[in-house]
């Protein structure tokens, strides 16, 4: 099955947008473009149901029943029950929270793991708990690569080891961790784990049952939605977090870990971006399956699309002498997300030429400070990072190697 493209670009107002034509969009790990099907759901609530919901009048009724069918539809399609899913402010917030709602889990001398892969959002509040009688261990990335080992990781359990946070793909590095394999073993060390799934998950939805992680989270706003985080915690794991909203709130599962409250309008938006996906797979496949498994085809799908893309710039870049990829430059496991160093020219030099050439790229160490740190890249300058989804066309790709020649010359 080939992705038809015309069809989906459709779905996003930006590209048919005048002041954006001609521009090719290459920073999407820093936020997606929105799904008009999110959009129309996000003005419809602010237009007719923007009041306090879950009131027996209609206006409030309907704003319940929108926020309640986020809840249920993601978790359907997360493959979880949907008490275990939680929409807070953003991932960095929700990591703060979560650091603090699980801190009086665990005894002074106690132990987590930290990775050095992750982005700051599942690093910082972890590692502020050795300021409170936790001992941090850092499980380092290989500095050539930039890969996590499985081998390293377990050097560092012990029977004090509580927690270890990783993410599911790193937003500089570019690669799929072996989730699974990584759950089981934190697992049978008697530990919680924690993934950063806020790179993944662009790519397509995790099955959450599948990976095992007792925590894990994503950025919506990267994935054609409103900017909220959302997180998944196992509700066993949930019941023993201490409370972090009004006393009153005590023992309501939704409401200990968002001390913010939910943001209606944005909640009840979210399932406009299953609207997206259901549409997506109407269009491509007839078989009626459960939301689970359409995710499961539709992460085929998108995937297949991104490496037809992805495979072409990876030839590009390692035929070059004068760029170093950050992290793998190999198709397998590679997420559409590559960071490059440019060795022969200066970097914002580099960059400006390519903006002149309509790329949209991002440069910066983009909150990934560690594993930059670990692999010796200077900073600033940091990285340029090149980032695309299924929606990106095979001339737009075209366009970013032509553009690179240019800008390397």
């Amino acid at each position: 099955m080939e992705i038809d493209i015309a069809f989906i670009r459709k779905q996003f107002p930006a590209f048919s947008e005048p002041e954006l034509d001609g521009w090719a969009f290459f920073e999407n790990a820093g936020g997606s473009y929105p799904c008009k099907q999110f959009l129309d759901k996000l003005m419809s609530f602010y237009s007719k149901n923007k009041v306090q919901p879950y009131y027996p009048y209609p206006a409030s009724q309907k704003a319940g029943e929108m926020m309640d069918e986020s809840y249920d539809r993601m978790a359907e399609y997360l493959n979880v029950s949907s008490a275990e899913i939680h929409f807070g402010p953003s991932t960095t917030q929700n990591v703060y929270v979560l650091a603090n709602a699980m801190r009086h889990m665990w005894n002074d001398g106690d132990e987590i793991v930290v990775s050095c892969q992750d982005h700051e959002a599942n690093s910082g509040a972890w590692r502020r708990l050795s300021e409170r009688g936790i001992n941090v261990k850092e499980w380092h990335v290989n500095r050539e690569t930039g890969m996590l080992s499985l081998h390293d990781l377990e050097a560092l359990l012990s029977s004090r080891t509580r927690m270890v946070a990783f993410p599911h793909c790193s937003n500089v590095i570019g690669y799929f961790n072996p989730v699974k394999e990584i759950c089981n073993t934190i697992k049978s060390a008697g530990a919680v784990s924690v993934v950063d799934g806020v790179a993944a998950a662009p790519h397509g939805f995790p099955d959450l049952q599948t990976l095992g992680a007792d925590i894990y989270m994503f950025s919506l706003y990267k994935t054609f939605g409103p900017h909220l985080g959302l997180m998944y915690v196992r509700q066993k794991l949930i019941e023993k977090m201490e409370n972090q909203s009004h006393f009153f709130k005590e023992g309501i599962s939704r409401n200990m870990i968002t001390p913010a409250g939910p943001d209606h309008a944005q909640i009840a938006s979210v399932s406009g971006i299953l609207d997206y996906f259901d549409e997506v797979y109407k269009h491509h496949f007839n078989d009626e399956i459960t939301p689970t498994e359409r995710n499961k085809a539709l992460t085929t799908l998108f995937k297949k699309h991104e490496e037809q893309l992805l495979s072409p710039l990876l030839d590009f870049l390692r035929s070059r002498k004068d760029i170093r990829v950050i992290g793998p430059d190999l198709l397998k496991d590679r997420a559409p997300t590559v960071s490059l160093l440019p060795l022969k020219k200066d970097l914002h030099q580099v960059y400006n030429s390519l903006t002149e050439q309509k790329l949209m790229l991002g440069k910066g160490d983009f909150y990934a400070v560690r594993p930059l740190m670990d692999m010796k890249v200077q900073r600033p300058p940091g990285v340029i990072r090149i980032s695309f989804l299924h929606y990106t066309l095979l001339s737009e790709i075209e366009q970013l190697i032509n553009g690179l020649e240019v800008a390397l010359k």
